[in-house]
């Protein structure tokens, strides 16, 4: 068992956090979506798969949370964060005035809402499955067509980059997960992701208390977010990340407290905390001869 399985296609954002785990002799397994890569890796055909959790502009990715909820036994063994830099490409000797069709993945699209409105007024809009495949139908077409992708799908794709940090917001990101078979030992520097639900009927503070056995202890939560429980409406499941390691005494004993409190309780491992200087994703030359950059997926 080898390798890292990613929701592809080569040149997309999330190959770009693949590689943070990989090197030139690791093997990247793109698949077409995020069930599959967990699927990868819990037959084998994987060692670890990467998906992505969280946007800083469109909040946590709700098909790779429910998959953790309700699919799967993997753990998350690591993360990454990786800056959203969009670029718009085109085949040689394109010039900007001589755009007409512009593809991009929707999200891009959104995303790059000021170049396009300034730069291209009245460029028509085409809407492709990926930042992958985006420049590939761009080259496809003959009548003047360019593509936002990332930097190093315009080297895979051989499309020239017209122009740089095309995207809106300079600070959007995504935050990538590494799931495998088990977590993370602790470092001293840790991060705990779990989730719980109540089985007994809301009531005033049920929420509230079991958030207390975590901050009365000193455990700071740095995300939380629900999800629909799929039961029965108005069920929710409540996501939980929390500094610490689930084996730190501090945060075991405050999880077999909440355990106590609800209904369900599914740790989903803990991990390295991220921190830029010493976890960046790869920002030059990659296996492919290109310079890498992020992509949603």
């Amino acid at each position: 068992m080898s390798g890292i399985a990613y929701l592809g296609p080569p040149g997309s954002y999330s190959e770009i956090a693949a590689l943070v785990w990989g090197d030139a002799a690791t093997p990247l397994l793109p698949l077409a979506t995020m069930p599959a890569v967990v699927t990868a890796v819990e037959t084998g055909a994987a060692r670890h798969g990467v998906l992505p959790i969280e946007n800083v502009l469109e909040g946590g990715v709700t098909t790779t949370l429910d998959l953790l909820i309700h699919e799967t036994a993997l753990r998350i063994s690591g993360e990454t964060v990786v800056p959203v830099r969009h670029v718009l490409v085109a085949r040689a000797g394109m010039q900007l005035p001589q755009v007409r069709v512009l593809y991009g993945h929707p999200q891009s699209l959104g995303q790059c809402r000021r170049f396009i409105e300034r730069v291209l007024p009245g460029v028509a809009t085409v809407a492709s499955l990926s930042n992958s495949t985006a420049p590939v139908e761009a080259l496809a077409d003959e009548r003047g067509a360019a593509a936002i992708s990332t930097e190093r799908a315009a080297v895979l794709a051989g499309a020239t980059v017209i122009a740089r940090d095309i995207q809106d917001r300079a600070e959007n990101v995504t935050r990538f997960i590494r799931l495998s078979h088990t977590d993370h030992p602790p470092t001293g520097d840790d991060k705990t992701s779990l989730c719980f639900g109540f089985s007994e009927r809301d009531r005033p503070g049920i929420l509230v208390d079991a958030l207390l056995e975590f901050s009365s202890v000193g455990l700071n939560i740095t995300r939380l977010e629900s999800r629909p429980s799929k039961d029965v409406l108005g069920g929710y499941i409540f996501l939980v990340d929390l500094n610490g390691h689930r084996t730190d005494a501090p945060v075991a004993a405050a999880l077999e407290r909440v355990r106590c409190r609800v209904g369900l309780l599914k740790i989903f491992g803990s991990y390295p905390c991220w921190h830029a200087s010493a976890n960046a994703a790869p920002a030059a030359t990659t296996r492919a001869g290109g310079t890498a950059a992020a992509d949603t997926p």
